[in-house]
């Protein structure tokens, strides 16, 4: 039996903004428009905390993680001729164990 609040579509598709803004209206019955206003500062405060530096932890889902990269050397497959890649910082998600559990279930 699905959860009240799983949202299943055919084909599993993608989960979009538009898709949990209806969720939130389902489940809290707020109006569609505060529900999307609900995503939208949600994603805005987490996408500000990482431009910030900061890390951002959702319990029981996963971390989004600032890792720095150094400078290294990369190489065009097609020339093979050596280009220095500059350092740069890069988003990395590790999902929580609960999370990788229910994944690895099917749940």
């Amino acid at each position: 039996m699905a959860d009240a609040g799983m949202i299943r579509k055919p084909n599993a598709g993608t989960l979009t903004r538009a898709d949990l803004a209806d969720l939130v209206h389902r489940e809290i019955g707020l109006s569609r428009t505060d529900s999307a206003g609900i995503v939208e500062r949600v994603l805005h405060h987490m996408c500000a905390a990482l431009a910030n530096g900061q890390n951002v932890k959702v319990s029981g889902f996963g971390s989004f993680i600032l890792r720095d990269k150094g400078q290294r050397i990369g190489r065009n497959p097609k020339t093979g001729v050596e280009v220095p890649i500059a350092p740069r910082r890069v988003l990395t998600f590790r999902a929580s164990q609960i999370m990788r559990e229910r994944i690895a279930q099917g749940d």
